[in-house]
């Protein structure tokens, strides 16, 4: 394999005003899991796969015994709702693992949404502040000031938030709006060093509310307390040790 490439899996779909909302491994697993639970709740249709070169040269095994290639999961789900779009979900194991490398991808996503006839694109994140947060500040940023005033009525923060965003959540962005399409990338304020459900719940609210669609979020808010515990305890555990080695308290403020 010399380039990217995405195979369909499913049926060919002719989705309705598509939007495509992608989360991807960043930081916390916080898009990662926000809009793998949305695809889970909405019994979301899986209709192509992406493969590339620029993941890791590794795969991955499977409990009965098989093994199976890393790669990033496309579904679509049917809007029921006369007039209103359907959505497109992008989903998978790893990011691209260079510069280069991510434009590559990034531009075999955007063909295959350009081909949709897609407009919109929602990227989620997490946005690093390297502390506990107890209730999750959801922040955007927008590929225009109409899409700033449009979703700011929908309680996400924008101008708060500083610093860029690394990978496929802001290069789609970036690379779509260049090329004709709008798009906001949401970020939950997060610890940044763990498995965040909390932070994803916070972000998966909002990202429901963006797109008018209901998601039931109990078995997410159950992980969401299993993952508050342990941050809170492994919190707990750094801050002795930086006391035992008389290290300063600092915070860790990046995007991805």
């Amino acid at each position: 394999m010399k380039e990217t490439l995405i195979k369909n899996v499913g049926k060919n779909v002719k989705p309705r005003k598509p939007v495509l909302v992608v989360g991807l491994p960043g930081i916390g697993l916080v898009g990662k899991l926000a809009v793998e639970h949305m695809v889970k709740e909405l019994k979301a249709e899986r209709i192509a796969e992406l493969y590339s070169p620029h993941f890791p040269h590794q795969v991955i095994m499977r409990k009965k015994g098989t093994l199976r290639m890393l790669r990033n999961r496309f579904y679509y789900w049917k809007n029921p709702k006369k007039g209103e779009s359907d959505i497109i979900f992008l989903v998978g194991d790893v990011q691209a693992l260079t510069s280069e490398a991510q434009h590559e991808v990034c531009g075999k996503i955007l063909d295959y949404f350009i081909k949709m006839r897609g407009k919109r694109i929602y990227t989620l994140g997490g946005y690093g502040v390297g502390k506990m947060v107890e209730s999750p500040k959801v922040f955007g940023s927008a590929t225009s000031k109409e899409l700033v005033r449009e979703m700011s009525k929908k309680g996400i923060l924008f101008g708060k938030a500083n610093g860029s965003i690394i990978g496929a959540a802001g290069l789609l962005l970036g690379l779509g709006h260049l090329r004709g399409m709008e798009g906001l990338c949401i970020m939950g304020e997060t610890h940044g060093g763990y498995v965040d459900a909390k932070c994803a719940q916070s972000v998966l609210k909002v990202l429901s509310s963006v797109v008018g669609i209901k998601v039931d979020l109990a078995k997410l808010e159950q992980r969401a307390k299993e993952s508050e515990r342990f941050m809170k305890k492994m919190e707990k555990e750094a801050g002795k040790q930086k006391e035992l080695q008389g290290m300063p308290e600092s915070g860790l403020s990046y995007i991805r």
